[in-house]
């Protein structure tokens, strides 16, 4: 087992790109190499960014890769509004996202901050 499979936030992230892959399966076909493929690789890269990291040796350089996963965790979330206003997403699906992002960017707020303060 790798250290990364470990933490609670991976965990949470590939979670969080099985969510997304379901979510977006029913957009329209013309968006495959639109929304659809931007959200699925911003949310595969959460837990990429936090694999990466783990690898670092040193805290700082993991801590970098944390921001950058919580870029990610921004970026589907501003693109979940997108697709809610072209009805790519409705209700359910979008809160069902908002709802893991908000989690998944509390759990990489407080890892920051863990690798911060070492």
């Amino acid at each position: 087992m790798f250290n990364f499979e470990k933490l609670g936030v991976w965990q949470k992230a590939i979670d969080f790109a099985d969510l997304v892959y379901n979510r977006t399966r029913s957009f329209p076909p013309d968006e495959r190499f639109g929304l659809t493929n931007q959200m699925r690789r911003a949310a595969v890269s959460i837990s990429s960014n936090v694999a990466e990291g783990s690898s670092r040796m040193s805290q700082a350089d993991f801590a970098r890769f944390i921001e950058i996963a919580t870029g990610s965790v921004f970026e589907v979330v501003s693109q979940s509004f997108i697709a809610r206003r072209q009805h790519f997403l409705d209700e359910e699906g979008f809160r069902a996202i908002y709802v893991a992002a908000e989690e998944i960017g509390r759990m990489l707020s407080g890892l920051r901050k863990s690798l911060s303060s070492r």
